[in-house]
């Protein structure tokens, strides 16, 4: 899918329209083939450029095209997936492109929808200028650190919850909710260093020009990327720390049941042994009298009894 979106100089009105003229930003989501092609002839450059940004696995980076006078922004966003066995909800990062096409257009590439962009393009009445190419790139800088910062709260709400849960009751559930947590942020950790890479080049190199306000932004960017950086590192040795702790419960409430379960069983095998040494075919105290039956029973209800009350003192039963 291909949208065009130009602000008009005089009235600095921002409306979507059909043909690609100077000065646009061409919102390309999921394209394909036909697509690609289309607007690499209609602008001019190399269809790699698009590519690239559409390889999931591709790593935050800036390539310049001096050839052509291109530039390749690649930086990573937060979105949320579907688990496709479970339909659970998981924190993941995808890459997108935002290439400068010579001082005439501005082209963001990705593979699905992003909150970045949807929010660039919900509120483009207020915020954008499509013109002012570097004014766009730093303002999707700032909108990404801050939904970093967002899906970094809403994953530490959810690890409260999954906490509150394994103190009454450790089930398999809670503990994969964590774990996939955990999984979140180191995919976001690792996503937003390379983001803070990508800005810090951008304000140092002097890639594209920046005038004093921009440069404001794009510091204000880098403080957020910062922010989200240190969060998801703390929540992240919070997330292992819990899950350690979780661990060592459980493995010390499998100790206490063993241990319990052993105890159970040397006490039920006392009358078992007894009882077979009096099912012998052989002479045995008792045997001829009347009672024996029930002096046995009681001698192994006795003894029993004797090895519970000294496994309790032994704390073998708590």
């Amino acid at each position: 899918m291909i949208k065009i979106y130009k602000t008009d100089i005089e009235t600095n009105i921002t409306a979507e329209i059909k043909e690609y003229e100077r000065g646009a930003w061409i919102n390309m989501i999921a394209p394909n083939e036909a697509e690609v092609q289309q607007v690499c002839k209609k602008l001019k450059i190399k269809e790699d450029f698009i590519r690239d940004a559409l390889d999931l696995e591709e790593q935050a980076r800036i390539d310049i095209e001096d050839d052509d006078n291109t530039i390749l922004f690649i930086m990573d966003v937060p979105i949320i997936e579907k688990d496709g066995k479970t339909s659970k909800e998981e924190y993941t990062t995808m890459p997108i492109g935002v290439i400068f096409v010579r001082d005439e257009y501005i082209i963001t590439v990705s593979n699905r929808r992003t909150p970045t962009l949807d929010e660039i393009e919900a509120n483009r009445q207020k915020d954008l200028v499509t013109y002012k190419k570097s004014r766009m790139l730093l303002q999707i800088f700032y909108k990404n650190a801050s939904h970093f910062l967002r899906y970094l709260k809403r994953i530490n709400k959810e690890t409260e919850i999954a906490e509150n849960v394994l103190q009454t009751s450790l089930k398999n559930k809670e503990l994969l909710t964590m774990l996939s947590l955990e999984k979140s942020l180191v995919y976001f950790t690792t996503s937003l260093k390379a983001n803070e890479l990508v800005m810090e080049k951008t304000l140092r190199g002097r890639i594209i020009k920046l005038y004093d306000e921009d440069e404001d932004i794009l510091e204000d960017s880098i403080t957020e990327n910062r922010q989200a950086i240190e969060m998801a590192q703390i929540y992240s040795n919070i997330l292992n720390g819990t899950m350690d702790a979780y661990a060592s419960i459980i493995s010390n409430n499998l100790n206490i049941v063993m241990k319990f379960l052993t105890s159970i069983t040397i006490i039920i095998a006392i009358p078992t042994l007894i009882s077979g040494y009096w099912g012998m075919n052989v002479p045995m105290p008792f045997g001829n009298n009347p009672f024996g039956f029930a002096i046995v029973i009681a001698l192994s209800f006795v003894i029993a009894f004797v090895t519970m009350i000294w496994l309790k003192k032994k704390g073998m039963l708590n």
